[in-house]
């Protein structure tokens, strides 16, 4: 506790020294230091109480009194390697599994999205025996080099696009148009089984969701899909990096997702889609034989995920998602979040889009309807403005003009309309005083 007593301006000044400015804070220009939370609400030095709308990892609220006990009684006990035997993880899976269709039945546990991304396009690749990967514009799959390798969001500003990763263009999807000057139909294809010549508009029935599995149909992983002198074979269509719990409101979509065989006790959502379990079982058994062969060493040793701890920690999240029935209370107030923010598209002009499911909502800021530009420095004026009114939220996409939501699944119905208040006040503020983007920048 020490350390929370310093003075701010010390902080950041070893920070600064001590820490690489790659890892970037919120708020650069005024950072917030935190040193507690509780539920929905984090408290900086000074006590003043902040709504967590960006969250991260704390899904059914910080410091949960029934996750906290857990941790630490289990911490008193044991904690080590999973590769002992212990109660914790088979009942950690078996809970798991309960909650998920009989499909998806076979679990490893690691650390993060990444390392559960990394491991997938390994059991993918090593399964299938092929190197091709389908991916969304724009998506973020890890920061490891395998998955930046497949990130859009990462590769478009480093190496670029290696040769056997097809992008699918995400407006595509929905208008049947591509901004991009060179649309890859071929991954448009193979993520939806048609033709590349068949695809003159959108897809019947709406885009799919964010996420997409192993295999497409049964067991043909690693299907091909031929036209317009063009075949590829793709070994995995691919997942996010850190789909959370389920802000959504519950388990959602339609794929079954490679991420479903390796995701860490602090992670899970589930987007479901037709599979057989023996094939899950197959590639998971056919990556698993002691003998040290290549395919052996693929796999995590397992120190951490699906640790004695880290799995009572799952289990009492398990615990408080249903006793607290978090997923129906994140489809109620989530929908009553959304038609809030609906409101404000009919109010504000640079309100272009709102879109989300349950409470994980995007709210699409514009310069004018007519071309739809990005309104990047009025996203960023508006979150600081929050910031000061005490809410803090992020934005995101590639134009960095999506005010993102994703509070813990505590959020509240005072909570929605608090921080809609706050939003509209200052929307309505800057429609009066502000007359052009250089006026929206911070003043020192």
């Amino acid at each position: 506790m020490a350390a929370d007593q310093r003075p701010k301006a010390d902080t950041l000044a070893r920070r600064q020294r001590l820490i690489s400015s790659s890892c970037r804070l919120f708020f650069p220009e005024d950072p917030v230091k935190i040193v507690r939370a509780q539920g929905q609400y984090m408290y900086d030095e000074q006590g003043a109480e902040y709504i967590d709308c960006i969250n991260n990892v704390a899904h059914v609220g910080h410091c949960h009194p029934l996750v906290v006990r857990a941790a630490h009684e289990q911490n008193q006990v044991l904690n080590t390697n999973s590769r002992y035997l212990h109660d914790n993880i088979v009942d950690y899976a078996q809970r798991l599994s309960e909650t998920l269709p009989e499909q998806l039945c076979v679990f490893y546990f690691l650390n993060s999205g990444s390392e559960a991304n990394d491991l997938a396009l390994r059991l993918a690749r090593h399964y299938t025996g092929h190197q091709d990967v389908v991916v969304l514009d724009h998506a973020y799959h890890g920061h490891l080099s395998s998955l930046i390798d497949i990130s859009p969001y990462k590769f478009r500003n480093l190496d670029g696009q290696k040769e056997w990763v097809h992008v699918v263009c995400t407006a595509q999807l929905t208008t049947g148009r591509c901004l991009s000057p060179s649309p890859d139909n071929m991954a448009l294809s193979l993520l939806t089984g048609t033709s590349p010549r068949h695809l003159p508009g959108p897809l019947p029935g709406g885009p799919p969701q964010p996420s997409y599995g192993l295999c497409q149909r049964g067991e043909t992983s690693g299907q091909q899909c031929t036209g317009e002198g063009q075949e590829v074979t793709c070994s995995a269509l691919w997942p996010e990096a850190s789909s959370p719990w389920c802000p959504c409101g519950g388990w959602t979509g339609k794929g079954i997702q490679l991420e479903d065989l390796c995701r860490s006790p602090r992670k899970k959502q589930a987007d479901l889609q037709e599979a057989d379990c023996s094939l899950l079982r197959r590639v998971s058994a056919q990556c698993g034989r002691a003998d040290h062969s290549p395919c052996w060493l693929l796999l995590p040793s397992g120190r951490f995920g699906g640790s004695p701890v880290s799995c009572a920690v799952g289990l009492a999240v398990l615990n408080v998602l249903e006793k607290e029935q978090l997923q129906a209370h994140a489809t109620s107030v989530g929908s009553f979040l959304m038609e809030l923010l609906g409101q404000q598209k009919i109010k504000h002009p640079i309100v272009g889009d709102v879109r989300g499911v349950g409470l994980f909502i995007g709210v699409d800021l514009i310069k004018d309807e007519a071309t739809r530009t990005p309104a990047t420095e009025e996203a960023a004026y508006l979150v600081s403005r929050l910031k000061e009114n005490y809410v803090l939220l992020s934005t995101d996409g590639p134009g960095r003009n999506i005010l993102k939501f994703k509070p813990p699944m505590c959020f509240s119905l005072d909570n929605a309309r608090q921080v809609v208040a706050k939003l509209d006040a200052i929307l309505t503020d800057m429609e009066e005083k502000v007359r052009s983007c250089e006026t929206l920048r911070l003043q020192p």
